[in-house]
């Protein structure tokens, strides 16, 4: 017998649900905590299947008739109409949840989760903003390439060809996870990459030859500006060449002063694999002294403004440009081209073993390890010989 709006109202729960049919399929089960809920039982492709239409009496009677009405019509037509309500409803999740934003959001958090350096994702984050402010609230499905190109256009029109660059790579790394994790099935930034102007490659300035290499280290020495964490890191880097980020943001911990080591773990280094360098008696001395002025912050070269945060990148370069160094003539990454060359130079030492001191990385994972092991010995006497050679350039022996 077909039910009606009063025999719903009037159905009352029972110990166990049951159901009450209303024909063609359709039922409303009623569950022990007195809910009704819409039911349409159907066969497809050989199976018994269910449809959930709501609950009553939000979906009414003549409501979920007209919903099992549509049903027996997609079945006419050979269309699961179970597989039909799933697929409008990821339509209308890509239209509300799956947007370029929130994406975006997932995709940087999966990259924080993987040990991604703080400085990377900030980088990253920068980039997605402006992706965000052309599109970032529409569905990933329905950005275009064209949609993309207006967002690189007006990056580029500032004369920011590098970062336009960027923008492209970053839009398509959402659109490439987007598509891993089903919910977008093309990237519409590979028909880009001819689209902007290539960005001249610049390398960072370096002073890579002996005699303008001392007058910086003289400069450096003589150097009392800035903080006691600025002068010891501008020292450091010279004597150890690593990476700006690597040192600034450097921990007590990580230091064995005791055995000369310093351990700078894989999260901030650019290969993403722990590092550890042998450190020369002189960089031990300087940072033993800059620990009894700072020891008691957890970071080894704080910030003066923020005893929280480290010194910036921007801090050494700064006091290199008010030593009279312009950014054309040298930069605190470039200790590190400055080493390279210099102890290529000497003829000294084995090419490999300067690679690794670098922390540079091979393509083969034997190579790798290999690099690790059996070049530290060397390792160990280039950092010393290094240190010595730094050292002429300062008369007396250049204390902390």
């Amino acid at each position: 017998m077909p039910l009606s709006d009063t025999r719903l109202r009037t159905l009352t729960p029972q110990d166990k649900p049951y159901r009450m049919s209303d024909g063609g399929g359709l039922f409303v089960q009623v569950a022990p905590s007195g809910s009704r809920l819409w039911r349409m039982a159907y066969r497809y492709d050989g199976k018994q299947k269910l449809l959930a239409f709501g609950a009553y009496p939000a979906i009414s009677l003549a409501r979920a008739r007209e919903l099992r009405a549509e049903a027996k019509s997609l079945l006419a037509e050979g269309i699961d109409p179970g597989a039909h309500a799933k697929a409008e409803k990821a339509a209308q999740a890509a239209i509300t949840e799956h947007t370029f934003d929130r994406i975006a959001a997932e995709l940087v958090e999966k990259l924080r989760k993987e040990g991604k350096a703080d400085v990377t994702l900030t980088k990253k984050q920068w980039l997605l903003d402006m992706a965000s402010a052309g599109f970032g609230d529409r569905p990933i499905t329905a950005i275009t390439a064209a949609d993309i190109l207006a967002t690189l256009r007006k990056v580029e029109a500032k004369g920011n060809y590098e970062s336009a660059k960027r923008l492209r790579s970053t839009i398509g790394q959402v659109f490439r996870y987007a598509i891993a994790t089903a919910r977008a099935e093309n990237d519409p930034t590979y028909g880009l990459r001819g689209a902007l102007i290539a960005p001249k490659v610049s390398h960072m300035a370096a002073i890579t030859d002996w005699d303008g290499f001392g007058d910086l280290i003289r400069a450096i020495w003589d150097y009392e500006g800035g903080s006691p964490s600025t002068r010891a890191a501008l020292k450091l880097m010279a004597l150890l060449y690593t990476r700006p980020g690597e040192l600034r943001l450097a921990l007590w911990e990580e230091f064995n002063l005791d055995e000369g080591i310093w351990t700078i773990p894989a999260a901030r280094t650019k290969m993403r694999r722990e590092h550890t360098k042998p450190l020369p008696r002189l960089a031990v001395e300087m940072l033993r002294t800059l620990q009894s002025e700072t020891g008691s912050n957890y970071r080894a070269f704080p910030s003066s403004i923020a005893r929280d945060k480290p010194i910036s990148e921007n801090t050494l370069n700064q006091a290199l440009r008010r030593m009279g160094f312009d950014k054309h003539e040298h930069t605190s990454h470039g200790f590190r081209a400055s080493a390279s060359s210099l102890l290529n130079e000497s003829g000294l030492w084995n090419a490999d073993a300067i690679e690794a001191e670098l922390g540079h990385v091979g393509a083969d994972e034997v190579r790798r390890a290999y690099h690790r092991a059996h070049y530290w010995d060397e390792r160990v006497k280039m950092t010393d010989w290094w240190s010595d050679e730094i050292t002429r350039f300062v008369k007396p022996w250049p204390h902390p």
